[in-house]
């Protein structure tokens, strides 16, 4: 266990008392300076807007640029209240709205349900707004950190409301169909390049991308419907977004689902651009002759 992890988690533990405008203030602050001096980061950013969204403006791409680092750190920072602020202070900041069936059911509903959550800056916010109410199992996959010891704070942060599971991406599929199965909630985050191993090329913005079909296929073997869900950063908190589930999803086609998924999160991302998360090398793993990007 480091030092400088222990001072994090406790620094965030304190911030956790302050008022939402001044975390935001910091977490501002913060962002601006991160687009300055991360210029490895802020080159990912850059090119994955260049190849998302050739018809902007260079001056277009570079205030989603600057946008999308103010939102990294204060997602971030809000970490510290959503883990840590009292009960009735995190709710009162978290806002469900959308298809009122779905926020129904998957509060009081007992079928298999797969929550497609991309990767927008608000997605552990939405999950602690949907587990907060409904006792129904839910499960989310995580990938392990390196530190053992902020590797157990983000996964007790995670499990803090709720009847919640967490798996790591090495566990495989049995658990996560065998929890669906037992009409439970699957908290799925697809929208990501984990290598050339089990993906498919499927268009992400008229580029092909690296896309694990794992949506489709969890869909299928836990017999469980798709419903998205879109969380977004406002300057009270978040607002959770819960849309209609999808319909004559999943078939037979992986490959044609996760085509669709992808197009589908096209039309969620236009929306609010410098609120998903660019920061992530979504085209790290190239078509077969194709050159790098990075």
């Amino acid at each position: 266990m480091s030092i400088s992890a222990k001072l994090g988690i406790g620094f965030m533990r304190a911030l956790s008392h302050l008022p939402l405008p001044l975390v935001r203030g910091i977490g501002f602050a913060f962002g601006r300076v991160l687009h300055t001096l991360a210029k490895p980061r802020r080159h990912v950013v850059d090119t994955n807007l260049a190849l998302c969204f050739p018809e902007k403006s260079p001056a277009e791409r570079r205030a989603i640029a600057r946008e999308t680092f103010v939102f990294v750190a204060q997602s971030w920072l809000d970490r510290s209240w959503l883990w840590h602020a009292p009960e009735h202070v995190v709710a009162s900041r978290l806002r469900v709205v959308g298809a009122a069936p779905e926020i129904d059911e998957i509060a009081h509903g007992s079928a298999p349900m797969i929550l497609f959550a991309p990767h927008f800056y608000g997605l552990d916010a939405a999950a602690t707004a949907l587990t907060m109410h409904t006792a129904r199992p839910s499960t989310t996959i995580y990938t392990t950190q390196r530190d053992p010891l902020v590797d157990a704070w983000i996964r007790e942060g995670r499990k803090r409301f709720g009847n919640v599971i967490t798996l790591n991406r090495v566990d495989g599929i049995k658990p996560i169909v065998a929890g669906l199965r037992k009409n439970g909630l699957l908290y799925l985050l697809p929208d990501m390049d984990f290598g050339r191993d089990q993906t498919v090329f499927v268009p992400f913005f008229g580029v092909q991308a690296a896309t694990v079909p794992s949506l489709s296929r969890f869909a299928r073997l836990g017999r469980a419907k798709v419903v998205p869900v879109v969380s977004r950063l406002t300057p009270g908190g978040y607002e959770i977004e819960v849309l209609s589930a999808w319909q004559n999803f999943p078939t037979d086609d992986a490959v044609a689902d996760t085509a669709l998924m992808n197009a589908r999160l096209q039309g969620y991302i236009d929306a609010m651009p410098s609120q998903y998360y660019w920061v992530h090398r979504r085209f790290k793993t190239r078509p077969e002759g194709d050159a790098a990007v990075y």
